[in-house]
């Protein structure tokens, strides 16, 4: 799907005062990153790591695995693909609602497909695919599954990928990259670009078995990550410990923010573990509400209809600064009284 994702503001001639349609963390890039960025600017004249080595290294040793373990990528997109190339024409499970790339890389490499829905997947079947596509925390609905090592361990013969875009935004699950050890069954799929608000530089890493890393290197183009983005990584993992989000009070703010909207008897809210949620308009549909928000408010909400078993009353929000959020709450507030 190129196009149908949030943060698609570029579409929109009327100036967006607030955007809630993407689930990047909205307090900007890490204090010093930019100027570290433009310190490494004459590295652009020389063509970047091959498979971003230096960063591999970086990013091994934060997590304490061995760098054969890791593989640098252009953000969880480019990680996706390279993973359905590997099982061109597999039998792949995807459980719903899901980031729309799985399916759509999927396609592109002939994968045998079947879904999977999140309630069907928490009583954890025996599976009879090859590869399994999950998103935990999930995107869009920002729930977390209790229980995938149990899950990988009935299903030794199915490569688990497991996406935690998000993980950074919950308190109430861990990675399970302290599991790859274990579990030769067991791709790990992680963002950079969220926590640290640099979507616009692509980058994030894989973790696994050093076989499995190895496989994905062999079909990998190479110099797919930039110098800039590269440089952009290195000064993260060198400062990583006071580049953290404020989460607690993130979440704090999530919410109220999501008290306030239950007020409103024609926004119906659904519960999430992270920052972002999913909600339903009562009236109309979401791709109207779009609509009315950014030309009557300058407001950018994701319409979620497109999201496979979800409906056309579904849109996700995600959590900004309160003066912000009061805005999108105030703007619901018209659109009941346009419409209810």
């Amino acid at each position: 799907m190129l196009h149908g994702h949030g943060d698609d503001r570029y579409k929109y001639d009327k100036e967006i005062v607030a955007d809630f349609s993407t689930n990047v963390w909205y307090g900007g890039e890490p204090a010093g990153l930019k100027e570290h960025v433009f310190e490494h600017w004459e590295k652009i004249n020389r063509y970047p790591e091959v498979i971003g080595e230096s960063l591999r290294v970086k990013i091994a040793n934060h997590e304490q695995l061995p760098a054969e373990q890791i593989l640098v990528s252009s953000g969880t997109t480019e990680s996706i693909y390279l993973i359905a190339q590997l099982f061109a024409g597999k039998r792949t499970t995807i459980v719903t609602p899901a980031f729309s790339e799985y399916e759509d890389a999927c396609n592109m490499y002939d994968h045998q497909l079947s879904f999977l829905s999140w309630q069907e997947a928490l009583e954890q079947p025996r599976l009879k695919s090859d590869l399994v596509f999950i998103c935990s925390p999930n995107n869009p609905t920002g729930k977390t599954f209790p229980d995938l090592e149990f899950w990988m361990r009935l299903n030794r013969q199915c490569v688990f990928v497991i996406d935690e875009a998000f993980i950074d935004f919950t308190l109430t699950a861990s990675s399970y990259i302290s599991l790859i050890e274990q579990f030769s069954n067991l791709i790990i799929m992680r963002s950079l670009t969220k926590a640290y608000a640099i979507p616009g530089l692509r980058l994030g890493f894989m973790a696994g078995h050093s076989d499995m890393m190895e496989r994905l290197i062999s079909i990998k183009q190479p110099w797919t990550v930039n110098t800039i983005a590269l440089a952009a990584g290195e000064f993260i993992y060198d400062h990583y410990e006071k580049n953290q989000l404020p989460l607690q009070q993130l979440l704090a703010d999530k919410i109220d923010f999501v008290e306030k909207l239950k007020l409103n008897e024609v926004i119906q809210i659904e519960e999430s573990e992270t920052h972002f949620f999913l909600a339903k308009t009562l009236i109309r549909n979401a791709a109207q509400l779009k609509l009315f928000l950014i030309e009557n408010h300058g407001i950018l909400i994701r319409d979620a209809s497109n999201f496979r078993n979800l409906t056309r009353q579904h849109f996700r929000l995600a959590t900004l600064s309160p003066d912000k959020n009061q805005l999108l709450i105030n703007a619901l507030e018209e659109w009941k009284k346009l419409y209810y």
